[in-house]
C-alpha cells in the first residue's frame, strides 16, 4: 500500500476537488500534506476550504495557478516536489462546453498535457510516484437499456466536454505508455453531494425548491445516469492511488442509475423530509423543456473492477445521498447566498485580484 509525502490536487476548490482535499488533509495515513492548484475560475471557491489550515497545521497550502501555464505549473512542481498529482482541474458543464467549446479544449486537453510534462520532468525515473487523472463515464457516449460501461467500453464522446475528457484520458495513458510516467486513472458516473456548484442537476433543483421556481427538465425526462455521492468517490480515488495498479483505468459507479425524472421526485421527497413541506407541492414545479442538443440517452457503469481488485464499494445508497445532500444545502445558507448573488467573486477578486 502507497503512502504519500506531498500531494499536488488540482482544481481543489471546486466540487470533487474540495471534497478530496479535506479528506486526504485530515487523512495522515494517505499523506503528510496537501498542495491545492486552482484558478479560481467560476466554479472553483476557496471558501470550500475555510478552516482547513488551522484545523490542520502545516497539513494545507493553496497555491492559485492556471493549468494552462507550463511555467506556472513547472514551478510549483519544483517548489513543493509533490510526490503524486490528483487532477481534478477541468471544464466540466456539458451546457457550456456546447456554447463556448474553446476553453473546453484549452484546460481539458492543453492543460493535461502541461501537468503530464511537468511531471515528467520533475519525477524522471522515479516508480514511487503516481499521477492519477480524474475522469468521467461520458467518454463513453450512450448506452442501450440494460448495458453498462466498463474498463473496456469504446470511446464515443458526443459533446465537447466528452471529447476533451477523452483527449485528455489518451494523452494520459501515452505519457504512461511511451513516457513509462506512473498514472492511474478512474472514469466516474455523475457525482452529488455538498459544495457542488448550483449549475448541476441536483443543487440547481434543491435551491430552485427553496425559491419556488421551475424545476427545468430536458426532453422526456427519461435520460439515465448513474449517481454516486461525493465521499463514495473520493474513497475511491484514494483507494486506487494506494493499492491500483499502475497503467490501469478503474471505472467508478454507484449502482444507482435512474431516471432523470425519477431522481427528482426522490430529491423533491428528500427536501420535504427537510422542510415539512408536502413533496407534492414541489413536483408541481416541474417542467419540462427543450432537450439539450445531442444529449446522451444513457450512462449506467459497472464497477465489478474495482470492487474485485480493491474491494470498493459505494457506501451511501441514491436515498440517503440525496437526504444528506439537501440537509447540507439547507444547512447552510451562507455559502449559497454568496454563490447566488456573486458574493463569492468580490470576496476572490479582493483576496486574490481576481478580473
Amino acid at each position: 500500500m502507497r503512502r504519500f509525502g506531498t500531494v499536488l490536487v488540482t482544481g481543489g476548490c471546486g466540487f470533487i476537488g474540495s471534497n478530496f482535499v479535506r479528506s486526504a488533509v485530515s487523512d495522515s495515513s494517505f499523506c503528510d500534506k496537501v498542495v491545492n492548484l486552482d484558478a479560481l475560475t467560476y466554479a472553483g471557491n476557496p471558501k470550500n476550504q475555510e478552516g482547513l489550515k488551522e484545523r490542520h497545521p502545516g497539513r494545507y497550502l493553496f497555491r492559485k495557478a492556471d493549468i494552462r501555464d507550463f511555467e506556472a505549473v513547472k514551478e510549483i512542481f519544483e517548489l513543493f516536489r509533490p510526490d503524486a498529482v490528483v487532477h481534478f482541474a477541468a471544464e466540466s458543464h456539458v451546457d457550456r462546453s456546447i456554447v463556448g467549446p474553446g476553453a473546453f479544449v484549452e484546460t481539458n486537453v492543453l492543460g493535461t498535457y502541461n501537468l503530464l510534462q511537468a511531471a515528467r520532468n520533475a519525477w524522471g525515473d522515479r516508480k514511487d510516484v503516481v499521477f492519477h487523472h480524474v475522469s468521467t463515464d461520458e467518454v463513453f457516449g450512450s448506452l442501450g437499456d440494460g448495458e453498462h460501461f466498463t474498463e473496456e467500453s469504446r470511446y464515443d464522446p458526443r459533446s465537447p466536454y466528452s471529447a476533451s475528457k477523452a483527449a485528455s484520458d489518451h494523452l494520459v495513458r501515452a505519457w504512461n505508455h511511451t513516457f513509462e510516467l506512473p498514472v492511474t486513472i478512474t472514469n466516474c458516473s455523475n457525482n452529488y453531494g455538498p459544495y457542488q456548484f448550483p449549475e448541476k442537476l441536483v443543487p440547481l433543483m434543491i435551491l430552485n425548491m427553496m425559491e419556488g421556481k421551475p424545476l427545468p427538465v430536458y426532453g422526456d425526462g427519461r435520460n439515465v445516469r448513474d449517481w454516486l455521492y461525493v465521499d463514495d468517490h473520493v474513497e475511491a480515488i484514494k483507494l486506487v492511488m494506494t493499492s491500483g495498479r499502475m497503467g490501469e483505468t478503474y471505472a467508478v459507479g454507484g449502482g444507482a442509475a435512474l431516471e432523470n425524472i425519477v431522481l427528482l421526485d426522490a430529491l423533491c421527497r428528500a427536501v420535504a423530509a427537510e422542510t415539512g413541506i408536502s413533496p407534492d407541492e414541489y413536483r408541481s414545479l416541474i417542467t419540462y423543456v427543450q432537450d439539450r442538443p445531442g444529449h446522451d440517452r444513457r450512462y449506467a457503469i459497472d464497477p465489478t473492477k474495482i470492487r474485485s481488485e480493491l474491494g470498493w464499494e459505494p457506501r451511501v445508497g441514491v436515498e440517503e445521498g440525496l437526504r444528506r445532500t439537501a440537509g447540507w444545502y439547507l444547512g447552510n445558507p451562507e455559502w449559497v447566498e454568496s454563490i447566488r448573488t456573486g458574493a463569492y467573486r468580490e470576496w476572490l477578486d479582493r483576496q486574490y485580484g481576481n478580473r
